[in-house]
């Protein structure tokens, strides 16, 4: 028990600083003022320091989207029916969602992972990771058992493992399960000593008579389970999704084996919180994608240290504010590798 995770921890390495010193001084030479394509060179730095080259490369990019339901939906905390986890999950694999315009957009890959919905879904193009058939009530008792928690985060290790071993050079974080922004706010609470009226937002849109149950499910929840902040398997056990842990393990394997990873929203931001609570040098290989509107975001992004590329006022999830980060990783790609340096263009140095 726990193997998998362990081995995975001790792989995740500090980036390269020869690679990004080299990288620096490269983009230091191109026809332009020093640091003056600010977060792209930024990318373009720690892309190469992630790799332990300078010779970067345009590469295969999959968003991994990991669904699971959520027995708090008990609470009335949802403004969609829990039924609808399994739903989404057939349209996007029927390529009829946000993420799948997005990705395809930016010409990668969209991996659905059954982490442990309620429903029986037969597809082959499903990956089956199901530890448990949604959560439990987690305003009444444990979300799951610690080692369902392990399970969880090691299935994600897996996975990351998987997709690296096929060529997928990038990785992004989506997730689906009705329901979830509870659990990673009774999370991000837990873990940061947070109240709940400040991580608690409005999720699927729920009313202000739902925004109440769901500040009142967060504070129970907390209360029944009394989550140790010090161990992070205990809050993902307690009050915690299974996506949410396999997302948290994605972030480790993806690390383990020198991939960036694009985290989302709010709920991809908490997973990738539980993965630096693990293992603190796998922040190194985190890329924060955007700024969600859901309350929490902002706070989680703030534990990590991480500043977003995008301000979009987008909520949706899925992966798909990741999605949109991803011509920005190329761009960064294409500028340190098809500028022109000073000498190279006859173009005279200040």
């Amino acid at each position: 028990m726990m193997e998998k995770l362990q081995k995975a921890i001790e792989a995740v390495r500090p980036l390269d600083e020869r690679a990004m010193e080299e990288t620096r001084r490269r983009l230091d030479r191109l026809t332009k003022p020093p640091g003056s394509l600010g977060r792209l060179e930024e990318l373009a730095v720690q892309l190469a320091g992630i790799a332990g080259t300078s010779e970067l490369a345009v590469v295969r990019k999959a968003v991994v989207v990991m669904a699971g339901d959520h027995g708090v939906c008990e609470e009335g905390v949802s403004a969609f029916p829990q039924e609808v986890t399994g739903q989404m999950v057939l349209n996007f694999l029927n390529g009829g969602a946000a993420i799948n315009v997005l990705a395809g957009q930016a010409g990668a890959d969209v991996v659905c992972v059954d982490m442990g919905i309620k429903a029986q879904l037969k597809d082959e193009r499903l990956i089956s990771r199901n530890v448990r058939a949604g959560t439990a009530n987690i305003v009444r008792g444990p979300a799951m058992t610690r080692e369902e928690a392990v399970r969880a985060v090691e299935a994600g290790i897996g996975l990351a493992e998987e997709l690296a071993a096929q060529g997928v050079g990038v990785l992004a974080t989506g997730e689906m399960g009705i329901g979830n922004t509870t659990p990673s706010s009774a999370m991000l609470a837990a873990l940061c000593g947070l109240e709940p009226e400040d991580v608690v937002g409005r999720g699927t849109g729920v009313d202000e008579a739902g925004l109440v149950r769901k500040r009142e499910a967060v504070a129970s929840a907390i209360r029944t389970n009394r989550p140790d902040s010090e161990d992070p398997l205990d809050v993902i056990a307690k009050v915690g999704g299974l996506e949410i842990a396999g997302l948290a393990g994605l972030v480790i394997g993806a690390a383990a084996n020198r991939l960036p990873v694009v985290i989302d929203g709010f709920i991809s931001t908490v997973a990738a919180l539980v993965a630096c609570r693990l293992v603190p040098a796998a922040q190194a290989y985190l890329i924060p994608s955007h700024l969600s509107e859901e309350r929490g975001h902002r706070l989680a992004l703030g534990q990590l240290g991480l500043d977003p590329l995008l301000h979009l006022g987008m909520r949706l999830g899925e992966g798909t504010g990741a999605a949109l980060c991803f011509p920005l990783l190329d761009a960064a790609v294409q500028v340190l590798n098809k500028m022109a340096t000073f000498d190279s263009a006859g173009v005279s140095e200040s």
